[in-house]
């Protein structure tokens, strides 16, 4: 027994533990400690591979490691800031005595897992895998009695390292764990004779859970990736001097500077200049916004125009990027993840198919006197025909013939549980920019005032011909298209703020806000005017003047893509709705959903965005597409988060799908397809379960016996398999591509309300 000297009455403890790759692992593990005396307020994160928990005295670390370790998985102490030096030392020396080729991350940052095939399960599942490809050859040149040994060899290989962890979970309170099933499975298959299909079945199982490790390590780079936006070092001012520091050495009060270009170090405020900001990254707002003094800047956030001064706020471990990662692990742990099939049938098949095995086996010959050796026989016979062969196989074949079509359509989606999340949505919420719309500006309007419209454009491009501002860009390319010549200027100036000023032929020429034109007197009323009106319709717009005078106005903006209106239309169809959620302004949104026929939300930070997609899953099945840093929380939080192909890597990773074509009308392709999956498994289901009832019945009426046993459980794989290669076939086409008479999704098409 341990002593309770070895812990403190009271003491919190953190470890990292690697191989916790899905939810049933973390419940597997709280559920063990939770009935270990002495350990309370146990919380697990997967998403960082953290396990913490209060020591209350009766129980200390080795105690916990004990059990995880038990489990299957692997567990180091991660030193607690309260402990003394000697303590931090001695729990060094322990994790090194300890040491695996896993990496203890810093606190509060997710691990890096090691490759697949350098893991415990990969290894497994690579020895098992040649063994079972020498018995399969063993069978062309050998006697069967001799062939039959390297399946037996593979399946125990196997099989032992699950029945450790399926007997530690029956210890610990779970006795039907998914280990158990197929512990159960794969041993009365074995002990009739069967090796070699119990081989297939630890194999296809070992292959299941390499696969989860390597999605759930996916998922965590994700995090990294979005953790790295936040520049390492940061310019900081003393007086006179500039110095480089980490950034996150900085503390609040501190006086950083930010030149052109750079990333913002932390969350502050201008303390001295004034310049464009590009907030994309952690609003979504597709066009950069101008701040000065004492306005709020984000960390993350690039400063496009101009030499910046600000003082930090927040502290970098509460910044705004950190702020988006606890999101996006909180909404991943928040998610009600679909359990495994198997797993949840099994609490009552296998119990059930066991108790029938061994009552079948014993109560003939003890009720009535009938010969034991032949109710034996068919008592062994039906664990056969009970072994879940056919179920284990049906949908996971399923799912690898949908994932498989999906691809080729350019449908990416991470596993089982995403479609069949997929197969349930109900409403589909988008990101705008560089979702729905291009994600870039363009010129939509040339209003001539005083001048000609290719004048307009030759002056205003000569103007910004030396800016990479999105809107001078714009500016750019409609003259290019217009094939415009632009004139030569000189003695470009960026005003931040309010535009850009150089000089064309000698005279000065503005292309500036319709404020700062109106500041300086330039602006026309009927220019003031149709300014106001083009705002209105959600577009940015630049006045081009010279000597107090309006020549025209350019008004800009970030058009939908051409398969937008196409895209929300065939949700309709499908009976699922639609609605936009943006850090644009409201104007502009409302002009693209206008447009597009879909609701919206307007001036959404990414906690706002948060906040309305788990608002909408308390009563919805709710679907998040996106592309940027921005929309990593919001893809997280909702039942299913699906990238566009072009986004960036941290909206890829953690999204649990991608459309790699950037197509709008692909998001109805996927749910349509995850539905033709969905009545795929069922249909599984029914032929294994529908065979075995029927050769239950004939087994125990003495009709057949062991080798039709075995028939029908194999017969039903092949079956099952059969049928769910007809989804490699599935072309999840657009509803307007249907031909006439054709039915399209399981519901029936149904107006979104207005959303004002």
């Amino acid at each position: 027994m341990n002593s309770p000297e070895k812990t403190q009455p009271s003491a919190e403890a953190e470890w990292t533990v690697t191989g916790m790759d899905c939810a049933s692992c973390a419940t597997k593990i709280q559920g063990a400690l939770q009935r270990l005396a002495g350990v309370e307020n146990v919380s697990i994160s997967i998403m960082s591979e953290r396990l913490g928990l209060r020591l209350t005295g009766k129980a200390n670390s080795d105690d916990v490691e004990r059990v995880v370790t038990q489990l299957g998985y692997k567990a180091q102490r991660i030193p607690s800031a309260g402990e003394s030096p000697t303590a931090r030392l001695d729990l060094a020396d322990k994790n090194r005595d300890h040491a695996t080729k896993t990496t203890i991350a810093a606190p509060k940052r997710p691990l890096k897992n090691e490759r697949w095939y350098n893991t415990t399960k990969g290894r497994l599942v690579i020895f098992t895998g040649v063994l079972l490809a020498l018995a399969w050859g063993a069978t062309q040149l050998l006697p069967a009695s001799i062939a039959e040994w390297p399946f037996v060899a593979a399946c125990l290989i196997g099989l032992v390292p699950v029945a450790k962890r399926a007997f530690a979970a029956l210890r610990s309170g779970m006795p039907f764990t998914i280990e158990m099933l197929m512990t159960m499975a794969a041993g009365g298959a074995l002990f009739i004779g069967a090796a070699a299909e119990a081989a297939m079945v630890i194999f296809l199982f070992a292959i299941g859970e390499v696969l989860e490790g390597v999605a759930a390590d996916r998922a965590r780079a994700g995090i990294r990736a979005l953790a790295n936006l936040v520049p390492k070092t940061a310019r900081l001012v003393e007086g006179e001097t500039v110095r480089e520091v980490p950034a996150e050495s900085l503390s609040i009060g501190q006086i950083v500077l930010v030149r052109p270009g750079d990333r913002i170090p932390a969350d502050g405020e201008i303390a001295e200049g004034m310049s464009g900001i590009d907030e994309s990254p952690v609003t979504g707002e597709s066009m950069p916004k101008v701040k000065g003094p004492g306005e709020p800047v984000f960390a993350g956030s690039i400063n496009a125009e101009a030499a910046l001064r600000l003082r930090v706020t927040r502290d970098p471990e509460d910044n705004t990027i950190a702020r988006i990662i606890r999101l996006v692990e909180e909404a991943q742990e928040a998610k009600a993840p679909t359990e495994r099939f198997i797993d949840r049938f099994s609490r009552y098949y296998m119990p059930a198919v066991v108790a029938l095995s061994v009552l079948v086996a014993i109560v003939p010959p003890l009720a009535v006197g009938e010969d034991w050796s032949t109710w034996i026989y068919r008592g062994l016979a039906i664990l056969l025909i009970g072994c879940p062969c056919a179920l284990v196989i049906s949908v996971p074949a399923s799912i690898a013939s949908a994932l498989s079509a999906g691809a080729r359509q350019g449908l990416l989606m991470k596993g089982g549980a995403v479609l069949e999340a997929a197969a349930k949505i109900t409403i589909v919420t988008f990101d705008k920019t560089g979702t729905l719309t291009q994600g870039n500006p363009v010129v939509t309007d040339v209003v001539p005032m005083t001048s000609a419209t290719e004048e307009i454009l030759a002056l205003a491009g000569g103007v910004e011909s030396g800016s990479s501002h999105p809107l001078a860009e714009a500016i750019l390319a409609e003259a290019a298209k217009r094939n415009i010549s632009i004139r030569s200027a000189s003695a470009a100036t960026v005003i931040p703020g309010r535009g850009v000023r150089a000089e064309i032929e000698g005279r000065s020429v503005f292309v500036g806000s319709p404020r700062h034109a109106e500041e300086e007197n330039a602006l026309s009323a009927d220019a003031k005017n149709k300014a106001a009106e083009l705002e209105s319709a959600g577009k940015t717009v630049a006045v081009l003047f010279r000597d107090r005078e309006t020549l025209g106005l350019i008004a800009l903006r970030d058009e939908a893509r051409e398969d937008a209106a196409a895209g929300i239309r065939d949700l309709k169809a499908l009976g699922v709705r639609a609605m936009m959620l943006t850090g644009d302004n409201e104007r502009t949104a409302a002009a693209i959903a206008g447009k597009l026929g879909m609701e919206y939300r307007a001036a959404l930070l990414p906690a706002d965005k948060v906040a309305a997609i788990r608002e909408l899953t308390s009563s919805e099945q709710v679907m998040m597409v996106g592309d940027g840093i921005n929309d990593a929380p919001a893809l997280a939080a909702a039942h299913l988060g699906v990238a566009m192909g072009s986004g960036t890597d941290v909206a890829l990773e953690t999204a649990d799908g991608a459309l790699m074509r950037n197509r709008v009308t692909d998001v109805a392709g996927k749910i349509r397809l995850a539905r033709a999956t969905m009545a795929n498994i069922r249909q599984n289901i029914i032929i294994s379960l529908g065979l075995k009832a029927v050769f239950l019945l004939t087994t125990v009426i003495g009709i057949t016996g062991l080798w039709p046993a075995i028939l029908a459980d194999t017969g039903a794989t092949v079956l099952v398999t059969l049928n769910a290669l007809r989804l490699l076939a599935f072309k999840p086409a657009p509803a307007w591509d249907t031909p006439a008479g054709v039915e399209v999704g399981t519901a029936s098409s149904s107006k979104a309300p207005p959303s004002k």
